[in-house]
């Protein structure tokens, strides 16, 4: 099962692009996240989540095991989970994307508390919990703009 895993926790190989790989696992997500979206409302979106997750903690522990390392910068499923996160139920106009989009992306890198904890983790959810802290912290953002007026959101 290790052929699978990879291309799952890759995201199809996007993790293997040369250049920031977490940021285009990120665009990834907002196009799983485009994809839920036609598909339906807010539950098709925390389905889609929910599988994100609990193959993103399968195929993440499976990864690291075949890199031989923590967290292998190839692995991006936790950044798609993280941008499923970020958008959640907010049906963003295109400003409110790239808000969350950048939001999410500082968030991930910068990592504050508790997403630097939440890495050490074991085995997959370390991989995905500091993502999916990044998203909430990027979802929390969004959510602040829509409060202080700014036309993040069509709804």
């Amino acid at each position: 099962m290790r052929k699978p895993s990879i291309f799952i926790a890759t995201c199809g190989y996007v993790g293997y692009v040369p250049v920031a790989p977490g940021t285009a696992g990120s665009i990834a997500g907002l196009g799983l996240y485009g994809a839920a979206g036609l598909l339906g409302g807010t539950q098709v979106e925390l389905g889609v989540l929910a599988v994100v997750l609990a193959v993103g903690v399968w195929s993440s522990a499976a990864s690291e095991r075949h890199f031989g390392e923590t967290d292998p910068g190839a692995v991006v499923i936790d950044e798609v989970a993280g941008m499923l996160i970020t958008l959640l139920a907010l049906q963003p106009t295109w400003g409110g994307v790239l808000a969350g989009f950048l939001a999410f992306r500082f968030f991930d890198v910068v990592k504050p508390f508790p997403a630097r904890w939440a890495e050490r983790l074991p085995g997959g959810w370390g991989v995905m919990a500091d993502d999916v802290i990044a998203g909430l912290y990027a979802h929390l953002v969004l959510r602040l703009l829509l409060w202080a007026g700014t036309p993040v959101t069509v709804s």
